[in-house]
């Protein structure tokens, strides 16, 4: 499976992570039933595959404050991925 997966620009030009590294192997940890496994990998998959499943039901189910939910998803998203970036970064550098 792994041979099929995009590489990170990032990481091949500078040699640094980016944001999203980890995201596709997760993915698939998930898909394969290794929930432990994804969420040390990226912590922010569950939230991002929250997210989307609420975007794919939100486009036959509307309701008055769906943008609340949206937005507040997106957020969580943001400050997962970010506090998880740092806390990796911060390994590697010391």
């Amino acid at each position: 499976m792994e041979e099929f997966m995009l590489p990170c620009l990032n990481k091949q030009l500078f040699g640094i992570d980016c944001l999203g590294c980890g995201a596709q192997r997760a993915l698939v940890m998930v898909l394969q039933g290794k929930f432990s496994a994804a969420w040390h990998m990226y912590p922010a998959i569950y939230t991002i595959l929250l997210l989307l499943f609420f975007l794919v039901f939100n486009l036959f189910f509307k309701f008055k404050f769906d943008w609340h939910v949206k937005a507040g998803l997106i957020i969580l998203n943001a400050v997962i991925i970010v506090i998880a970036y740092t806390h990796k970064m911060s390994f590697l550098i010391n």
